[in-house]
């Protein structure tokens, strides 16, 4: 407002004037582009859908109105498109985001839950799966809005809700659920401008929602790629019962390509791998899928752990170069452990891999000291191997690097708190399954930035009775003494029925080592689950299974081992080379089902 005095040119008085200028437009305008800047700034800025919905609904109140609600179609919190609103009950809308919440929240409006589905058949609702902005100025509109659904009204409008705007969250053709705003406590009724302006916020809350829909379609398929890719978490053998652990990553980063792997290997060994590739989405998930099956066909060549890891690199040289065309970059760590339950040894190489951790029977906790090798993929540099005694009952833990990485970004940190968590939580004979959920837990509720990958193994050993052992010179005789020391352990031991065929494959074997491989001569008999016969011999010749023709006279020893044992195979050791089989202990094959 403005006052002046009004004169004659001669300067007498006339009178007083006052202006006055209406600023409340201005001041509306100011509002509705400051409420507009602030949706923009705090709406869809994580990618899940149930917090995008509350920051809607946290936008709008007390900006805009006294009670705020948000309901989604139950499809969109899947990840799914919502059906068409063409059917009662199709819609499915599910309240998730609520202002004010708490105390605040009127009495007989829940915070939030499922809402009935006969409610699509409103024609309100209709108008909002249309797209269409629906206003209720007055007590008298949302009076006749809710005739014929007296019960229902006290899900949908606040004690003393007497104007209410609805609007639906309308992103890419798709109607994703509804923004509904009262007023309650403040007179002035909803009009047109305040519609408009809800619509526009809206629909760009919609397109956050339908973003966060999207990532979240595409990071259920990844993960459910990612555990189908993952072997069981749960085994148990001869050597060590295991339970392995995958958590995806959270917070809006992609799921990512780290794994855990248990292999069985013969004479009772087992493998134990944790693998973590480089990237995330679903590149990473699959250079992990073909990455853990190369290490399963790799162990089945039974190659010592550097080895291996070098033909893994080789491998992941490859992939580098098929990535120029992929427009990705594959880089991985690995680390691969062999335990040995007769000798109670494990053996372990490392490429760029955090060391495992062991809790031996008496409580102490140890990071093993392991050289870790270059990444997969870098190439010319060698792995080395260590190897150390694990007493029968020991805890080894392998992981990947998200469970030490965390907030502070220090690896030292990250593993002094595993080791420390892991020296309070275990007890001889703790159940792994729990111990490692407990671990998960301790690490905090934030969502890791990382997918994080463990495997928990509780080691064994073979009695030493079950196993015998002897040493023969290469001589033609000795032969006839190894099956004789074969079949007086079988009967020992009560196999009795076991002793023709595996008679047979000692004389098999041992012939072959004298006749091709020199002295001295190893075997071995190991009783478990199934019996296992090895014979060593210092030779680096691999056998060669081949079908003899009739009019040979040799070549048909191991042709007949392949029939009479559930399997075979060779592997090399650092003298020379071990060939083994393996027999079930409640059926012997029998020479005579192999004739016609």
């Amino acid at each position: 407002m403005s006052t002046f005095r009004l004169t004659d040119p001669a300067c007498r008085p006339l009178g007083m004037c006052q202006t006055y200028i209406d600023i409340t437009d201005g001041y509306r305008a100011e509002r509705r582009l400051e409420l507009l800047s602030r949706a923009a700034a705090n709406i869809g800025a994580t990618l899940d859908v149930a917090r995008t919905a509350q920051e809607l609904a946290d936008v709008l109140v007390p900006a805009l109105g006294d009670v705020a609600w948000v309901a989604l179609s139950e499809a969109v919190l899947g990840g799914d498109e919502p059906p068409k609103m063409s059917g009662p009950g199709q819609w499915n809308l599910r309240r998730i985001g609520v202002a004010p919440a708490g105390e605040g929240w009127p009495a007989g409006l829940p915070a939030a839950g499922a809402l009935p589905p006969a409610l699509p058949n409103h024609a309100l609702l209709r108008r909002i799966g249309q797209g269409e902005t629906v206003l209720l100025p007055d007590r008298e509109s949302v009076v006749a809005a809710a005739e014929g659904y007296s019960e229902l009204a006290p899900l949908f409008v606040p004690e003393h809700g007497h104007s209410a705007i609805a609007a639906p969250l309308f992103a890419r053709g798709l109607v994703l659920g509804t923004v509904v705003v009262w007023r309650t406590r403040r007179p002035a009724p909803f009009g047109q401008v305040d519609a408009d302006l809800l619509t526009e916020i809206a629909s760009r809350a919609a397109l956050g929602v339908d973003n966060a829909r999207r990532y979240t379609r595409e990071h259920r398929a990844a993960v459910a790629l990612q555990q189908r890719l993952l072997p069981a978490a749960t085994t148990d053998s001869s050597a060590a019962g295991t339970v392995g652990f995958y958590v995806p990553a959270g917070g809006g980063a992609e799921i990512g390509g780290d794994w855990y792997d248990v292999i069985a290997l013969p004479s009772f060994r087992v493998a134990l791998v944790a693998g973590d590739v480089t990237g995330h989405g679903l590149p990473a998930t699959a250079t992990m899928g073909r990455l853990r099956t190369a290490v399963d066909t790799l162990a089945d060549l039974e190659l010592d752990p550097d080895e291996l890891l070098t033909h893994l690199d080789d491998l992941v040289q490859q992939l580098q170069g098929e990535a120029p065309h992929q427009g990705d970059t594959v880089g991985a760590s690995c680390l691969y452990a062999v335990y040995d339950p007769v000798t109670c040894q494990c053996t372990l190489a490392s490429a760029g891999h955090p060391p495992p951790v062991v809790i031996r029977p008496d409580g102490t906790v140890e990071s093993v000291a392991i050289s870790p090798g270059p990444l997969l993929g870098v190439g010319g540099m060698p792995f080395e191997v260590t190897t150390f005694d694990l007493e029968p009952g020991s805890v080894i833990a392998v992981y990947t690097k998200g469970v030490i990485y965390r907030e502070d970004h220090d690896p030292d940190a990250g593993l002094r708190r595993l080791t420390d968590h892991l020296a309070r939580s275990v007890s001889p004979g703790c159940d792994l399954d729990g111990m490692g959920h407990e671990l998960l837990r301790s690490l905090g509720d934030a969502p890791a930035r990382d997918d994080m990958a463990l495997l928990l193994a509780r080691t064994r050993a073979l009695a030493t009775e079950s196993i015998a052992t002897w040493e023969f010179a290469a001589d033609v005789s000795v032969a006839a003494a190894a099956r004789k020391a074969a079949a007086g352990q079988l009967a020992a031991w009560g196999l009795d029925e076991l002793s023709f065929t595996t008679e047979l494959v000692v004389s098999e074997l041992v012939t072959n080592a004298v006749r091709y491989a020199g002295g001295p001569i190893g075997l071995r008999l190991i009783r478990g689950d199934v019996l296992v016969c090895e014979v060593n011999d210092p030779s680096n010749t691999q056998p060669r299974l081949r079908r003899a023709r009739w009019s040979d006279e040799g070549g048909r020893g191991l042709f007949l081992i392949a029939q009479l044992t559930a399997r075979w195979g060779s592997r090399y050791t650092r003298s020379g080379k071990t060939i083994w089989t393996e027999q079930p202990l409640t059926a012997d094959l029998g020479l005579l089902d192999l004739l016609p």
